[in-house]
């Protein structure tokens, strides 16, 4: 991952350093479950944890003889340990340690994302009760449709969150799974109690069968996971663009002092931020085509998925956290523009609440279908026009029969369009 987008808690957990370490975290637990069966002489795993140390230099150096990280790995550990060094990796396979250690990995970097959503979600629900009476025109297809409230587009976006908050807590149950059940997981040279030990100190369970590997169907879902969570960062984030955008003007990312939207132009304050995010958001979907791909592999295993994991998993991983930190920024320091929203909200001359008056057509005995034709024919003519809506209502022969100019006036109020705001919010916001 590029440098510059990694936070120090997440990008600690995917360094060099840290993979050896969990591996070495993994090979001890494994030495811990041989000794409580009586397989290995006591105090064995103790000697290991005091003595065992590392040196990625020295792995590297190994590793370019016999071509075998873990061997590498192996050896290296090894070189500093006495006859307890015999008992190291007794039993198991690579993907033992690689994958019950990957499992530490993801089941870390979850948490972190885990916690990322919830700063989020207080964010958004601070600014959807900020803007919950705030009155602005909504939007399909990008044309005006009926006046909402900004805070219902937060709570919107709350509630999408608080799913991902609960996706990604699913995605790190499956992926909290280890195994040491030998070269293909059938524990022919490791008992079963060995991984249950095992596992139960690292922090997770065991896999209730494996072949050589964990099943990559669990990546696959926690990197599908990080794929939705970075859909909805984009959908937020576009929705932030439209907003600055020029002509619309109802909200805006901070412009900080001194900051510089344009080598050429000095007046232009760009949406950066969000489109970063939206950059980034097809990093990370893109990834999880890829784990997709890594599901299907050769009977009980091949390493095929091997290579591309050690980019997309950290990668992705280290993406979101940056992504989730850089949104809650932009969220709890956008600018709103309220009056500009009121501006746009009447821009269309009061087309917006042609629904209104078209049902209250029919409340007092209309026809559907003309009051429909006579509501869009008016519509119509306010459009090309730029007449205001509500003055050719008034003159309309055909609804004049059945609306007074005071029950048409009514209709015209943007605050009937959000009356039911404080329902949504109590059912939303229900934590």
């Amino acid at each position: 991952m590029i440098k510059r987008y990694t936070r120090k808690e997440m990008g600690d957990l995917w360094t060099e350093e840290a993979k050896f370490a969990r591996w070495l975290e993994v090979e001890i637990a494994i030495c811990e479950g041989w000794e409580i069966i009586g397989e290995i002489p006591k105090g064995t795993a103790d000697k290991i944890r005091k003595k065992a140390k590392f040196s990625i230099e020295r792995i590297e150096e190994i590793e370019r003889t016999t071509r075998h990280d873990v061997v590498a790995f192996l050896e290296n550990v090894k070189e500093n340990l006495g006859e307890e060094g015999d008992y190291l990796h007794f039993g198991v396979t690579s993907s033992d340690t690689i994958d019950t250690a990957m499992a530490l990995a993801l089941k870390r970097s979850a948490d972190i994302l885990i916690n990322d959503i919830k700063e989020i979600l207080v964010t958004l629900k601070t600014r959807a009760f900020e803007f919950k009476d705030t009155l602005m025109i909504g939007r399909s297809h990008g044309i005006h449709g009926e006046p909402i409230s900004f805070g219902f587009v937060l709570a919107l976006w709350y509630e999408e969150m608080r799913r991902n908050l609960k996706r990604l807590k699913d995605a790190k149950e499956a992926v909290s799974y280890g195994k040491i059940s030998g070269s293909m997981g059938t524990f022919a040279n490791v008992p079963i109690d060995v991984e249950e030990y095992a596992c139960n100190v690292l922090g997770l369970k065991p896999a209730p069968v494996s072949s050589q590997i964990i099943q990559r169907d669990r990546y696959a879902q926690y990197m599908t996971t990080l794929a939705i969570v970075a859909s909805t960062i984009e959908k937020i984030a576009t929705q932030i663009r439209h907003y600055q955008r020029t002509e619309v003007r109802e909200a805006e990312e901070f412009f900080h002092k001194g900051q510089k939207g344009s080598s050429s132009m000095p007046h232009k304050r760009n949406p950066v931020l969000s489109e970063n995010l939206c950059g980034l958001a097809r990093l990370v979907r893109s990834n999880s085509i890829v784990a997709l791909e890594n599901v299907a592999l050769w009977h009980e295993r091949d390493i095929s998925h091997s290579s591309n994991e050690r980019i997309i998993l950290p990668d992705s991983s280290i993406a979101l956290d940056f992504m989730l930190y850089r949104l809650n920024n932009v969220l709890k320091n956008l600018v709103v523009y309220k009056d500009n929203m009121i501006k746009n909200l009447n821009l269309t001359h009061g087309v917006v609440y042609s629904q209104r008056v078209m049902l209250k057509l029919v409340e007092k005995g209309a026809d559907k279908i003309e009051a429909y034709e006579a509501v869009q024919r008016n519509a119509m003519k306010s459009w090309e026009s730029g007449l205001d809506f509500m003055s050719l209502i008034n003159e309309d022969v055909f609804i004049k029969k059945y609306l007074t100019y005071d029950e048409i006036k009514e209709l015209f109020n943007p605050r009937y369009y959000i009356r039911r705001v404080d329902d949504i919010f109590n059912r939303v916001f229900d934590d």
